[in-house]
């Protein structure tokens, strides 16, 4: 679709040397590279009024590069916040109550669903790719291949290329001491629950850092890191430190002040398959979790 006939206050840039786009965005642009970056991949970048969305985009003397408004006509879109897109990743903020992937009882309301519906709608051969998930009543950041060749190299390098898995969580009471490093073996039992137990068959190493935000009304806010990824690992070390997530009757919380389950994947980083980059995206906590200060 060209989109030719801007508003009158889309920024234009006239071209005055050869080269590529991204370098000519990151120059006359003002934001980050990611924010740049975002601009591309939902295509509202236009080189003389045609939208594109390659990096490497050649750029010739006289040609005019402009930004078009985010209003611009889509033929898709997801019912969640797109936080980044490119030719290897998708990355969204997933909502609370919403399902990573299908389960016995849910094949089709999941993140994995909706987002394989976006791509399929500009191209119906693409495909996305699990690279990790989220509890279904955790919100935030949430990442998957386009390509399959990028999902084999996270899946075998994981720990080598994702650097900081970052949490908001409002649990009840407040941790001593403010700020800790928690080291465990985490167990699942039949019924499908996890707790800490000792090294052996079966038991995987969990490590979560914490630090304590803020505190009041007998709660406490939460930032936390996580060096390993295991099942419901956030949620039984809270809970085995005397302060469960706020919501998880499962582990042992006994208020529910929100209506869910307390907890936000806030920031997830890591290095760019492609450019070899860090790169870092959050997903800003949300508003109800300050109504449990107030």
């Amino acid at each position: 679709m060209d989109y030719s006939n801007k508003r009158r206050d889309t920024p234009v840039y006239t071209v005055d040397a050869p080269g590529t786009l991204l370098p000519f965005l990151l120059a006359h642009v003002k934001g980050s590279r990611n924010n740049v970056k975002s601009l591309l991949s939902r295509r509202l970048v236009a080189v003389d009024g045609v939208p594109v969305s390659r990096f490497d985009t050649p750029l010739l003397p006289g040609q005019q590069v402009s930004i078009l408004p985010s209003s611009a006509p889509k033929a898709d879109a997801l019912p969640f916040p797109l936080l980044y897109e490119d030719e290897h990743l998708i990355v969204v903020n997933k909502p609370a109550k919403l399902l990573s992937v299908a389960n016995d009882k849910e094949k089709v309301r999941t993140a994995y669903h909706m987002v394989t519906d976006y791509v399929k709608a500009r191209r119906v051969d693409d495909r996305i790719f699990v690279l990790h998930r989220l509890d279904r009543d955790t919100s935030g950041v949430l990442m998957f291949a386009r390509d399959a060749q990028t999902k084999e190299l996270f899946q075998s390098k994981w720990n080598e290329m994702v650097t900081r898995r970052g949490y908001l969580a409002v649990v009840e009471g407040v941790p001593k001491p403010d700020r800790d490093t928690i080291r465990s073996y985490l167990v699942e039992t039949d019924t499908h629950l996890s707790f800490s137990g000792a090294p052996g068959k079966g038991a995987k190493e969990a490590i979560t850092s914490y630090e304590v935000k803020k505190a009041g009304g007998g709660y406490a806010l939460l930032d936390i890191s996580i060096e390993t990824g295991r099942k419901n690992q956030i949620r039984v070390h809270m809970k085995e430190k005397g302060c469960p997530v706020a919501g998880d009757k499962q582990y042992g919380a006994r208020t529910n002040p929100i209506g869910r389950l307390c907890l936000h994947a806030s920031e997830l980083s890591f290095i760019h398959p492609a450019t070899g980059e860090q790169v870092t995206f959050k997903a800003k906590m949300p508003r109800d979790f300050n109504r449990v200060f107030r």
